[in-house]
């Protein structure tokens, strides 16, 4: 298992370079520039600032000092605001990671126990309404999602505001933010469940007298675990990383924010950081998810 994780860790290192070479050389391949607007500075001006960004250099000299600066933990400065990038990147997750826990832990909860109900229910009403939502969640986008729920929950019952200052009020984005894994989790989870349902194991414990509900949560569910962490650990670096249709929907400033303010704007230096640390979470969340398949079952074989 030692080797197995130094693997992977090399293997982080060579993905997170290549990340970071294909973001950069992309975004300088696309013509103009974070100068570039109608009120553009005088030429002066434009040389002081492409100076100070390191804009009048190739483009692999470029690349160079970013690197040298990002391995002393230096993701520069915002073009457009001056603000660092580190200080930005660390504001706008925690309202990521705010909004985002709570739809993880929503859409697991829910997602595993009507899993676990239609499979027990397969093929009768419980397991039909459960599977008509899910199918419906899974084909309606999230935009339309985040749309619906404003309309009628902030529009025509009132029940929640649209939108507060400190962005306390986070049920109707959760609800939406939550809505796609949530029906992902409950497929996968009735899918493993009714194959685990079906094994002698199964048989044998309910030969045995025991409740129903101890031969599905104790004995099938840890079996029919490992596929569905398999989604759950991708998934979970997805939602954390920030929803950029979410939180443009409901107007909250998290990560995804700043990678789309990024992006109209041209500023290089945070486009970078943001794919950057996007990146890094999501390989160290899917290598966690990989180890806990040793742990849920030891005769997972690395």
């Amino acid at each position: 298992m030692l080797k197995y994780c130094l693997k992977r860790l090399l293997l982080a290192v060579v993905t997170m370079l290549v990340v970071t070479a294909i973001t950069f050389f992309a975004m300088n391949a696309v013509p103009g520039g974070p100068f570039d607007s109608e009120k553009a500075p005088s030429p002066e001006v434009m040389a002081v600032l492409n100076e100070r960004y390191n804009l009048d250099k190739p483009v692999g000299v470029q690349f160079v000092l970013y690197l040298q600066n990002l391995l002393h933990g230096d993701f520069g400065v915002s073009i457009k605001t001056g603000r660092n990038i580190s200080t930005i990147i660390s504001d706008s997750f925690r309202v990521s990671a705010r909004l985002g826990w709570k739809a993880i832990v929503t859409a697991t909860l829910l997602g595993l126990l009507l899993g676990c109900v239609a499979a027990r229910y397969n093929n009768h009403w419980p397991d039909r309404v459960i599977i008509f939502f899910t199918s419906l969640m899974v084909s309606v986008p999230s935009f339309v999602v985040a749309s619906l729920l404003m309309l009628v929950f902030c529009l025509q019952l009132k029940w929640v505001p649209a939108w507060t200052a400190d962005n306390s009020s986070l049920i109707l984005p959760v609800a939406a933010l939550s809505v796609f894994p949530m029906a992902n989790i409950i497929r996968f989870t009735k899918t493993s469940m009714l194959d685990a349902l079906n094994q002698n194991y199964i048989r044998t414990a309910r030969a045995k007298g025991l409740p129903e509900w101890v031969v599905i949560f104790k004995h099938a569910f840890k079996n029919a675990a490992i596929p569905v962490i398999t989604y759950v650990g991708p998934m979970i670096a997805g939602v954390l990383t920030g929803s950029v249709v979410i939180e443009t929907v409901f107007t909250i400033g998290g990560l995804g924010s700043q990678f789309v303010s990024g992006i109209a704007n041209r500023d290089y230096t945070l486009i970078m950081g943001t794919t950057i640390f996007m990146a890094a979470v999501i390989i160290t969340i899917t290598f966690i998810s990989d180890i806990l398949y040793k742990l849920v079952d030891p005769r997972i074989k690395f």
